[in-house]
């Protein structure tokens, strides 16, 4: 082996990358990261497995993570945000697509039938907790001045920013978005009772002969306010395997969403800031899901691409900030409490409880108000619930961003376990190792988290990989063969 003198490179970077390319089992490292597909910030795990045969006692296989150049073993980090890992987020999305058409087209365990069932898409949103700058249209589509009787260009920064920040209620808005899980979850109950009631049943007779399935995502508006797109679908009272009865038709789902939306109520006290009523906004659309192949413009194909797209977006979107801003030596407390239980002043946040001074960081000015409103709000013996402080980087909003009833369709574990058997089909054959029986074998191991994150020549490989299939897939997009 020779050795290299890299005393002259001035990078880093290239001097990891020049030892990684010129070690022995480079080939392996390689192969490592082609098979992360681009992650960009993989989890390190070292351990060993073990495949034995039952009958027998033998070792049919063995593996272990020291063997490998870099001393661990590579996976991918699942991260479905696309400002943290664009190769998991694009999957995360792919198989979010693949759940939600199943349910709306049938597959995956989803019968085909289910595409004939009373299906709507439908958008909740946030009521209005003060003027905004916004882009007004006339009922032509045509443009018209905002408030400011200015035409904002799309890109406008001030889009979403109050037009008098002094008199916008920054509580409401924070309150809003952190109980917005709880107004779905009502939204769902009277859904059940205006259902119930159109059809003239009681609760317990339509639960006897329908049962309602959704899937949704939370997306947030330039303002930071979440809401929420859903596809909700009528099934029998087994779920989607049977239809439900003839009464319950598109008409009547979608005049019963309107009237469940409109009775969702949450009550709010505090002595700070007084009591609130938190609603659904006005704006509510609910429109029919037309079949594939269609020319309607809301398609089953349509309705799964859009919301695959909102899933793997974050509070970044609205203009805030992906990592989490309190201080976890004192997890946001600005102390920490002594064996005796008395406080001891934090050193690492000079008591502030923020990992970083809140003027310091690099938002706009919208966004740091509504950040420091979940900082004040979060001291309140009375939200302390409500975490604020933990979730002010996603200015309150602490619920899922995208979730699913039971039976609506499959499952995102099971299209991950679906595709880790492809994998490992496919590696075994590669390999041309013999077909196990999975009766009579046993996967035996242990693996211990080491890190997260690349070398630093190892990331300008990943970099090469994303940037490489970036381009495959931008070539397929385009009708490349």
């Amino acid at each position: 082996m020779v050795t290299l003198d890299l005393r002259h490179v001035a990078s880093p970077a290239v001097r990891d990358l020049l030892h990684l390319v010129n070690h022995p089992d480079f080939d392996r490292t390689q192969q490592q990261i082609e098979h992360l597909g681009g992650c960009t910030e993989p989890i390190r795990l070292t351990g060993h497995t073990t495949t034995v045969d039952t009958t027998t006692g033998k070792a049919l296989r063995t593996y272990t993570s020291s063997d490998d150049p870099t001393g661990s073993l590579l996976t991918t980090c699942g991260n479905r945000r696309a400002s943290r890992c664009p190769a998991c987020s694009r999957l995360y999305a792919a198989d979010t697509y693949h759940l939600i058409r199943a349910g709306l087209s049938g597959g995956k365990t989803v019968p085909d039938t289910v595409r004939t069932h009373p299906r709507v898409f439908a958008t909740l949103t946030a009521p209005s907790f003060g003027p905004v700058h916004n882009r007004p249209t006339t009922p032509g589509g045509d443009l018209r001045p905002c408030r400011c009787r200015k035409l904002h260009e799309p890109t406008d920064t001030l889009l979403g920013t109050p037009l008098n920040p002094a008199m916008y209620d920054y509580a409401g808005a924070v309150l809003f978005n952190a109980h917005a899980g709880a107004l779905w979850a009502r939204f769902t109950i009277y859904l059940r009772r205006e259902l119930a009631a159109r059809l003239g049943l009681t609760q317990k007779a339509a639960r006897a002969v329908l049962r309602i399935s959704f899937a949704k995502v939370a997306e947030y508006q330039k303002r930071g306010l979440v809401h929420f797109h859903a596809v909700i679908r009528l099934d029998g009272p087994d779920g989607n395997t049977a239809p439900p009865p003839p009464s319950a038709t598109v008409a009547v789902l979608t005049d019963a969403i309107r009237a469940a939306a409109l009775r969702v109520r949450v009550a709010v006290a505090s002595d700070a800031i007084g009591e609130r009523e938190l609603t659904w906004g006005e704006q509510l659309d609910v429109c029919e899901i037309a079949a594939f192949g269609t020319d309607a413009e809301l398609t089953d194909q349509a309705v799964a691409a859009y919301v695959a797209k909102y899933a793997t977006k974050s509070a970044d979107a609205s203009g805030t900030l992906d990592h989490a801003l309190f201080c976890r030596p004192c997890q946001g407390r600005g102390a920490t409490l002594l064996p005796h239980g008395t406080p001891l002043p934090c050193t690492a946040c000079k008591c502030t409880g923020q990992a970083r001074p809140l003027p310091r960081l690099a938002v706009a000015r919208h966004v740091r108000q509504m950040i420091r409103t979940c900082w004040d709000l979060g001291r309140l013996p009375e939200f302390t619930g409500l975490k604020l402080r933990k979730w002010a980087h996603m200015l309150g909003f602490r619920g899922h961003f995208s979730t699913k009833s039971r039976s609506y369709s499959t499952t995102l574990g099971a299209l991950r376990d679906a595709r880790r058997t492809w994998r490992t089909e496919q590696a075994r054959a590669h390999a041309g190792l013999p077909d196990l029986d999975p009766t009579t074998t046993l996967v035996v191991g242990r693996w211990d988290y080491l890190g997260s994150g690349y070398s630093p020549g190892a990331a300008l490989l990943a970099a090469g990989v994303w940037h490489r299939k970036e381009l495959e897939r931008q070539f397929a997009a385009e009708g490349g063969c």
